[in-house]
């Protein structure tokens, strides 16, 4: 009865166990008979299974998700609620529980035998085809010839070399058979137009300026603007520490110069009210404040547009060409300022420079003003070196070198599709650098060691020298049996030079990369900047070094085409200098104002025709040869001749001498009037031993600084041992001529007379 019911009972459940295997993909064995519930059963049915009762009891309790996707299988009839605890807690039924369990990878359709696993956490077909993928998917970089780093010892392809097709000849755009001085290079960049340019709005900010001022603004031109570059660029070249340093009369600050261009108090008051643009622009973009109207560098913008212009038109670059920032040092309070912490320079300006790699020409640039505003989601550098190639003129076929900063795969692939080619070194981590799982590269690897993978047109190398360097490049081949010399210390201890391969892409990056670093080097030499204020300043001073040097790099390229000596930078600004101080306004040019006397109380009247009466016939001594003319010759002092009798004795008298006055009196007939006089004669309030010095001019023959003055012509002259202007600048502008004649004649008259009376 009991194994009836029992039958009853399970009839159902397989049934329903059944229908649903469909969705649950769960089957019951067709002999499976519960042991425990069967009398008169055989053992040996129980044995068939593939588990014994103690794999029955613990099975379960290891497979407990089983038992929740299952749960329907354990209630789903009411039959089974009628069962006994005992039939419930009996190992058929946790077998039963298990068998129900269902299993994805068994299909619905016929009976499968169940083997029960070995171990208690084994791995599911499904993970064990996911790990398999991860698997392959992992290996499949190293598989992948693309990705794999080759060593020297594997050829690589070359890429094909570009064809230099440049839009305009390569060169300074000048006419190569013309002489140009140093002024006439210079003003290629401060042309006219720019010039002008400074003159009116400095003028137009000094009247703002001093129109609170008790001091009236004198307005500026062309020339007086001439003057103060000069002194800037001689301020570079003779560096103090205070501008007004050079305009002192110490013995320790002797500097004559600038004095002979410009006054002290005019300098300061160009350099205070220097202004690029017109400050009604400056003041409505000011009121652009915070919006994206803004302009940052709108105080700089008519020089900066001038200089940019000029310097990517009298230049065209050759074919390798490089990109890099420069600092230009300042701490002001501005957010165009920034921190670099690799650069000499650290705090400051920052210029993105495209420069000729060969001569160090700035051929474009431009000041980083911050994050711009329509980005192209390419990283900075990409920007960057977009907006300096973007030259109309430029042509095809260039050689571009960058750094780090730049290099991407994403750059160089799309420069290629400029016909523009490119190499630099690169970050590990840049975006398209090639990923691998494995290094094949040890721990110690030796000096030397080249380990490269071509990527289409791009070719990564790893070369191993004190440091790894990592390069990418779009010109070279991986290895061209190309050595650099290092030195290394031999088993002995001692220092010996060895040949060490290098990859072609690190030998040429080596060469042309200093194109910014040589235009840096040449504008640290003689560098112009000084201490200021105003940031604007700054920048001015920045654009003259690159108009000096940009001007010194053209004449050394024209003396090259027209094989004649160059200049040195050094003779080149000292020669600039000049010419500007030339041109310019110095003091010379207007009448003395500070420490001039009134006019000489002596009254001078010039008799048109001087009789010399004859000589008397009295013994005269003989004169000798080396005596003829003395007064005449030009280290003689005019103060030497004694006074002439056509002039009254005494000051202020205008009525002629008798005509019985001595004849050695009547022979210097224009001496007196034109006497030397000093500053501080008629000066109050001066210590006595500075009397020889105070009041101090500049000479307008020599240019050096005298006490001494002519009291007729004022005109400041130097009066020395070693310098004698007074007696040299009357003679060159035809004064007293009349005087060293009747001297002369004189003395051949003597010498006449001595001749007859001897004989």
């Amino acid at each position: 009865m009991f194994l009836s019911d029992s039958d009853n009972e399970l009839g159902p459940l397989s049934s329903e166990v059944d229908s649903e295997s469909e969705y649950s993909d769960c089957s019951l064995d067709k002999d499976y008979i519960p042991s425990g519930n069967a009398r008169g059963s055989n053992k040996e049915d129980i044995t068939d299974e593939s588990s014994s009762d103690d794999d029955l009891y613990v099975r379960p309790k290891k497979r407990r998700a089983s038992k929740r996707r299952c749960s329907s299988v354990s209630t789903v009839s009411s039959p089974l609620k009628s069962t006994s605890n005992k039939w419930e807690q009996s190992p058929l039924r946790k077998r039963l529980r298990y068998a129900s369990t269902p299993k994805k990878d068994s299909s619905s359709s016929g009976p499968k035998t169940r083997k029960t696993p070995s171990t208690p956490h084994k791995t599911t077909p499904k993970r064990k085809q996911q790990a398999e993928s991860q698997q392959v998917e992992a290996n499949k970089g190293e598989t992948d010839d693309g990705d794999k780093w080759r060593s020297v010892e594997e050829e690589d392809i070359e890429p094909p070399q570009p064809r230099f097709r440049p839009g305009r000849c390569a060169g300074p755009q000048l006419n190569r058979t013309a002489h140009y001085t140093p002024l006439e290079l210079f003003q290629l960049f401060f042309s006219a137009t720019v010039i002008d340019t400074l003159v009116k709005n400095t003028n137009t900010y000094g009247k703002i300026k001093h129109q609170a001022q008790k001091e009236k603004w004198v307005p500026v031109t062309a020339a007086d603007m001439y003057s103060f570059i000069c002194l800037v660029l001689y301020m570079g070249l003779v560096p103090l520490k205070t501008l007004k340093e050079f305009w002192r009369g110490s013995e320790l600050f002797r500097l004559p110069f600038p004095a002979s261009v410009m006054p002290c108090r005019r300098f300061l008051a160009i350099s205070r009210s220097l202004h690029m643009n017109d400050p009604a622009v400056e003041a409505a973009n000011d009121q652009k404040k915070g919006t994206p109207g803004f302009d940052k560098l709108c105080k700089i913008k008519p020089l900066y547009e001038q200089i940019l212009e000029a310097c990517c038109t009298f230049f065209h670059p050759h074919q390798h060409i490089s990109i890099d920032e420069r600092m230009v040092a300042s701490k002001a309070r501005i957010g165009l300022k920034q921190y670099i912490r690799n650069k000499p320079t650290k705090w400051g300006f920052k210029l993105f420079v495209l420069a000729d790699s060969v001569c160090g020409y700035t051929i474009n640039f431009f000041v980083y003003g911050g994050r711009e505003s329509e980005p192209t989601g390419k990283g900075a550098g990409y920007d960057a070196v977009m907006r300096l190639l973007d030259i109309p003129f430029l042509g095809k076929g260039y050689k571009l070198y960058v750094d780090n900063y730049y290099t991407s795969p994403t750059l160089f692939l799309d420069l290629l599709k400029r016909k523009i080619w490119a190499c630099g070194t690169v970050r590990s981590n840049a975006n398209g650098f090639p990923k691998t799982k494995r290094d094949n590269v040890p721990e110690k690897t030796p000096r030397g060691t080249i380990k490269w993978i071509r990527k289409g047109e791009l070719l990564f190398v790893r070369w191993f020298d004190t440091r790894e360097v990592t390069m990418c490049s779009s010109i070279h081949k991986a290895y061209n049996h190309d050595v650099a010399k290092r030195k290394v210390k031999n088993s002995d201890g001692q220092w010996t030079v060895n040949n060490v391969p290098i990859p072609g892409c690190i030998k040429d990056y080596n060469r042309y990369m200093g194109g910014v670093d040589l235009s840096d080097a040449l504008i640290g030499y003689y560098n112009v900047l000084h201490k200021t204020q105003k940031w604007y300043k700054t920048l001015f001073y920045h654009f003259v070094d690159i108009a000096t040097v940009n001007a010194f790099i053209l004449h050394k390229e024209m003396c090259k085409l027209q094989s004649r000596p160059m200049l040195t930078q050094k003779r080149f600004r000292e020669q600039l200098i000049l010419s500007l101080a030339e041109i310019g306004s110095g003091p010379n040019r207007a009448p003395p104002h500070s420490y001039m006397l009134p006019p000489s109380p002596f009254k001078l009247t010039i008799i048109s025709s001087c009789k010399v009466p004859p000589a008397s016939p009295s013994p005269v001594l003989p004169v000798s040869p080396s005596k003829v003319g003395q007064c005449s010759s030009t280290d003689a002092p005019l103060t030497s001749c004694p006074p002439a009798p056509c002039v009254n004795s005494s000051p202020g008298s205008s009525a002629p001498l008798s005509a019985d006055a001595p004849p050695a009196k009547a022979s210097y007939s224009l001496g007196l009037g034109h006497l030397p006089a000093y500053f501080a004669a008629k000066m109050s309030n001066v210590a006595s031993r500075n009397r020889a010095t105070t009041g101090r001019r500049v000479c307008v023959v020599c240019k050096k600084k005298s006490p001494i003055y002519c009291s007729t012509c004022h005109k400041t002259l130097c009066l020395t041992s070693l310098r004698n202007c007074y007696s040299e600048w009357h003679r060159s502008n035809n004064i007293c001529v009349a005087h060293h004649q009747l001297c002369s004649s004189q003395a051949e008259e003597e010498i006449l007379n001595t001749s007859t009376h001897q004989l």
